[in-house]
C-alpha cells in the first residue's frame, strides 16, 4: 500500500491528481527496487487515453455544450415553470424540476449549479426567498445530473470496472428520481412552513402547450443517447455522436446557436474532454498498479476480516464514500477507488451493477458537502452568500439525499429491476440475497 500512501500525500499536498496518480505508483516501483515495471504505467497511461469505448465521453460532452451555451436551459426552466410556477414554493420546485430535465442534456452538476443558478437564483431572490435557501436548493438539486442518465461519471465507471454502460444506465433512473422527488417533497413542505411566495399564476393550456413543445424538442436528446442504447440500436459512442448531432441540429434550427458559435462550444468541449481523458489515462495507470499489487484482495480480506454481513459492509463502505466525497471530486474518487472497493464488495456477494450505482450516486453527493463540495463553490459565487449558510441551509437536502442512500443500499430491487427487467443483470449465486426475487 506504499504507492497508496504516496498517492495521498502527494495529492494533498498540492500536486495535480492526474500526476499523483503516476508519481505514486513510479516512486513505490523506485522504492520497491522494481524500476522495470516503471515502463507499465506509460503503456496504460497510452491505452487509457487510446480507447474507443472512451470516445463516447467527449461526444457527451459537446452535446452537454451545445444545449447549455446554445440557450435550451431556458426552454427546459419554462417547461417547468408552466407547470410547476403556480404553487406554493414553486420557483424552489421549478429549481428541482429543471434540474431533473437538464441532468439528460449535461450529466454535470457543475453545469447544472453554473446554468440554472445565475437564471434562478436571483429570480428566487426578488420573489421573496433568501439567498442562502435559493443557493441551497440549487446546490442540492443539482447532484441529480450524473445520477439520471446518460451520465458521464458512470461512463468513466463502466470503463474503469468494465460493468455494462447500458446495465449502469439503467440502474441510475431509479435512484436520479427518487432524489428529485424526495427534494420536492422537502420542499413543498417547507414552503407550508415557511410560507414561501406563489411565482405566478395559473398559465393557460395554451402557453403550457407552447412551453411543452419548445422543451421537448431538445429533451429528445437524451431520450434518443438512452433509448438507443438500452434498446441495442447504438453502442454508448454512436448514441453520444447521434446525440450530439441532433442536439447541433436543434440548437441552429431554432436559431438559438449560430454557425460562428460552433468553434467556441466545440473548443470548449474539447478541453473538457482533454482533460478528462488525461485523468482516465493516469487512473488506468493506477488501477493496473492496484492489481499488481494484489489490493482488491487484500480490501476483501480485511473487509471480510471486520464482517462478512454484506448490510454491515455497505454501510461502512458508504461512511468511507461520504468521508471522500467530502474531499474528493466525483471522477477522481470513482477512478481511484473503484478498482479497490468494486472487487472487494464483489466478494461479499454484491452485485456489480448495484455498488457502481450506490458509488456513483455516493461521491455525486459529496460535490455538495462542505469542506470541498465543488457545487456549493459555484452556488456560494452566483448567490454571493457565504459556504457557511449555504451549507447549514442545505442540511435537510442533504438528509433527503442520505435516505435515498440508504434505500438503494439496503433495497437492491429499487436499482436493478429495470436492468434486470432490460436483461442486463448478471446475478451470480453469491449476490442473490441482493434481488428479494428479482431476477430468480
Amino acid at each position: 500500500m506504499m504507492y497508496f500512501m504516496i498517492f495521498l500525500v502527494t495529492m494533498f499536498g498540492g500536486l495535480a491528481v492526474v500526476f499523483a496518480l503516476l508519481f505514486g505508483p513510479g516512486l513505490a516501483f523506485v522504492i520497491d527496487g522494481k524500476m522495470m515495471f516503471i515502463k507499465l504505467l506509460y503503456s496504460r497511461l497510452f491505452n487509457g487515453v487510446y480507447s474507443p469505448p472512451l470516445l463516447a465521453l467527449p461526444f457527451f460532452i459537446v452535446a452537454g455544450e451545445i444545449m447549455n451555451q446554445g440557450g435550451i436551459t431556458k426552454n427546459l426552466v419554462k417547461l417547468a415553470q408552466a407547470f410547476l410556477g403556480h404553487r406554493r414554493g414553486g420557483l424552489a420546485q421549478v429549481n428541482i424540476a429543471s434540474s431533473m430535465l437538464f441532468a439528460g442534456l449535461s450529466g454535470s452538476a457543475v453545469a447544472d449549479t453554473s446554468a440554472l443558478g445565475s437564471m434562478l437564483i436571483p429570480a428566487m431572490e426578488r420573489n421573496g426567498y433568501t439567498r442562502r435557501f435559493a443557493a441551497a436548493v440549487t446546490a442540492a438539486s443539482s447532484v441529480i445530473g450524473p445520477i439520471i442518465p446518460p451520465s458521464g461519471l458512470m461512463i468513466l465507471y463502466a470503463f474503469v470496472m468494465n460493468v455494462s454502460v447500458a446495465g449502469l444506465f439503467a440502474a441510475g433512473l431509479v435512484p436520479g428520481i427518487a432524489i428529485g422527488v424526495g427534494l420536492m417533497l422537502l420542499t413543498s413542505y417547507l414552503a407550508k412552513v415557511r410560507s414561501f411566495p406563489v411565482a405566478n399564476e395559473p398559465m393557460p393550456w395554451s402557453e403550457r402547450g407552447k412551453a411543452l413543445w419548445d422543451g421537448i424538442i431538445p429533451m429528445m436528446t437524451p431520450v434518443i443517447m438512452l433509448g438507443g442504447i438500452l434498446a441495442g440500436i447504438f453502442t454508448p459512442t454512436e448514441a453520444a455522436a447521434v446525440g450530439a448531432g441532433y442536439a447541433l441540429i436543434v440548437a441552429l434550427a431554432t436559431r438559438q446557436m449560430s454557425f460562428k458559435d460552433i468553434p467556441r462550444v466545440f473548443t470548449s468541449a474539447a478541453i473538457s474532454s482533454g482533460v478528462i481523458l488525461m485523468l482516465v489515462g493516469a487512473a488506468v495507470s493506477f488501477a493496473s498498479i492496484v492489481s499488481f499489487y494484489h489490493t482488491p484482495e487484500k480490501m476483501a480480506k480485511l473487509v471480510l476480516s471486520v464482517s462478512e454481513n454484506p448490510y454491515a459492509v455497505f454501510f461502512m463502505v458508504n461512511i468511507l464514500l461520504f468521508i471522500v466525497g467530502m474531499f474528493l471530486d466525483a471522477g477522481p474518487a470513482i477512478l481511484i477507488l473503484g478498482p479497490i472497493l468494486g472487487p472487494a464488495m464483489v466478494q461479499v456477494g454484491i452485485h456489480p451493477l448495484h455498488f457502481a450505482v450506490v458509488m456513483c450516486v455516493n461521491v455525486t453527493v459529496g460535490l455538495a458537502t462542505p469542506p470541498m463540495g465543488l457545487v456549493l463553490f459555484v452556488a456560494a459565487g452566483l448567490s454571493r452568500e457565504s459556504l457557511e449558510k449555504i451549507a447549514i441551509e442545505m442540511i435537510p437536502f442533504l438528509l433527503v439525499e442520505f435516505l435515498v442512500i440508504f434505500l438503494i443500499s439496503y433495497f437492491p430491487i429499487l436499482t436493478l429491476s429495470i436492468p434486470n427487467w432490460l436483461g442486463y443483470l448478471d446475478v451470480p449465486a453469491a449476490a442473490s440475497w441482493i434481488l428479494g426475487g428479482v431476477g430468480g
